[in-house]
């Protein structure tokens, strides 16, 4: 059996039952130990001198490869043109877009140089499956140095339109460094539609699509390939297992004893501009202005677990959410209430289960997202007899599936008051109704498959290969 090697930015920390992580890690973990196999990438060490040496490590049947960054290479292809430059972009904020042709040379050289540290340690029948956006130029390095293996990607983040891509100076080098893939993931059909109308319209390239049974075919740039979309997903039991014994832990208890009967929204993100924290904010203050009833009847808890703090951007947010959640509070508190609880640190996944368990709503309103699995855990997290109810942006790719929460558009406070509104107020057969629709369907499409159909359609692309070689022989000898 081949073995699978997975490469991505981050290599999740390994605890004795494997990545101390969720979602995407666990998922990856699962097919890692199933056929055996490797994780590659970035230890999250950057080095202040020296030079940067592999570190291979051992835990059952999966290797952990991992290797530091010079502080020259994280500020370049890290700091710089990952974050600085495709992160903005991709989530449709042109006007946050900063370019530096030295940061992309550097993203370029340390996906060459990370290559370089895996090629080594490749077999001939090894599945390659790169992860998301800090990693575009890996399989033309890779092919550079004569790797023919399968080479998969999927991308976590938004595909931005193409007149967005257009933004981005080098959106040529970039979508030509996709098309040196075998199979690109995408996760909604919107975001493989946004990569094939690029191919067809600014590159010249051709797209037989599908209907989204089997992947369409791509020819350009003198390559061909396939694409489509997978979308990521959870394993909901597991994450109601977490709930429940989340729920006897003491941050609930406190919760619980604090809220003193009151309806709780709860939402959790991480510190991004892309996540509309802002206007969620605002949001809940027209729902206070509008129906003075829900005052000191409903708290809204957001937690916003810091990242990237050394970029001004994520600075910036950090400032108006202090000072949105202090007007706000201002404005409604009483003594026994603050109507937002912001929290500003990470908690443990069983916690957060068990916070979603508790509250009545769940707010998943970001201004753009690649899928926003907080969305799915929220969900998997209810109580069957007594769920709350999801209000979710319809700029989340989890949209797409659950089409049982409340959808909203984030730029329109009035209509997410609206949906807040609604949601506190939801008879139970409603909500009962709602839940077991979404439930369904995260059942249907959990994270294994998800990994299952990728690994399926990129390596039955091997399996079609000497077929194609056999048609373009056979008709070339009619043609003789």
């Amino acid at each position: 059996m081949s073995r699978l090697i997975i490469v991505s930015n981050r290599v999740a920390p390994i605890s004795e039952g494997g990545p101390a992580a969720g979602g995407l890690a666990v998922g990856v973990y699962d097919a890692l130990k199933e056929t055996g196999g490797m994780w590659f990438g970035w230890s999250g060490e950057v080095l202040s001198s020296g030079q940067p040496q592999i570190q291979l490590v051992e835990h059952g049947p999966v290797t952990f490869a991992t290797v530091g960054l010079a502080r020259r290479d994280y500020d370049q292809y890290y700091r710089g043109f990952s974050n600085a430059t495709l992160w903005p972009a991709f989530h449709y904020r042109a006007d946050l877009v900063h370019y530096d042709r030295h940061e992309f040379e550097g993203y370029r050289r340390v996906n060459a140089w990370l290559a370089g540290h895996l090629v080594p340690l490749l077999r001939d029948d090894d599945v390659i499956w790169v992860h998301d956006y800090h990693l575009i130029p890996f399989a033309e390095a890779l092919r550079e140095a004569g790797v023919k293996n399968r080479i998969g990607f999927f991308l976590h983040i938004p595909f931005p339109a193409a007149q967005v891509l257009l933004s981005v100076p080098p959106h040529r080098d970039l979508v030509k460094a996709l098309c040196a893939f075998d199979l690109l993931g995408f996760q909604t059909r919107p975001d493989l539609r946004a990569f094939c109308d690029y191919i067809v319209h600014e590159a010249a390239g051709q797209v037989d699509d599908t209907d989204g049974t089997q992947p369409a075919s791509i020819r350009a740039f003198g390559r061909s390939l396939r694409a489509a979309a997978y979308p990521i997903g959870v394993y909901p039991d597991e994450i109601a297992q977490l709930a429940k014994a989340g729920s006897r832990g003491k941050p609930v208890r406190t919760m619980k004893a604090t809220l003193h009967d009151r309806q709780l929204i709860m939402s959790v993100d991480r510190l991004d501009y892309s996540k509309g924290l802002v206007e969620r904010f605002r949001a809940f203050e027209r729902l206070l202005d509008r129906s003075p009833a829900f005052r000191n009847r409903v708290s809204f808890v957001q937690i916003a677990p810091p990242t990237r703090a050394d970029m001004h951007a994520y600075q910036d947010i950090r400032l108006r959410l202090e000072a949105e959640s202090g007007r706000i509070n201002g404005r409604f508190a009483e003594f026994d209430w603050t109507p937002i609880r912001y929290i500003h640190r990470q908690y443990e996944r069983q916690v957060l289960a068990a916070l979603f368990r508790q509250s009545h709503v769940g707010y998943v309103t970001p201004l753009r997202d690649g899928m926003n699995l907080v969305a799915k855990e929220y969900v998997s997290a209810q109580d069957p007899d007594d769920p709350g109810v999801l209000v979710l942006s319809q700029f989340a790719g989890a949209a797409q599936e659950l089409t049982a929460a409340l959808i909203v558009n984030p730029i329109d406070v009035d209509g997410m008051a609206d949906a807040l509104g609604e949601a506190l107020a939801m008879p139970l057969a409603e909500r009962r109704a709602r839940y077991r629709d979404m439930i369904a369907q995260l059942r249907d499409n959990n994270v294994s498959i998800w990994r299952d159909n990728f690994l399926r359609d990129l390596n039955r692309g091997a399996a079609d290969k000497p077929r194609a070689v056999r048609a373009r022989a056979a008709r070339k000898a009619v043609v003789a």
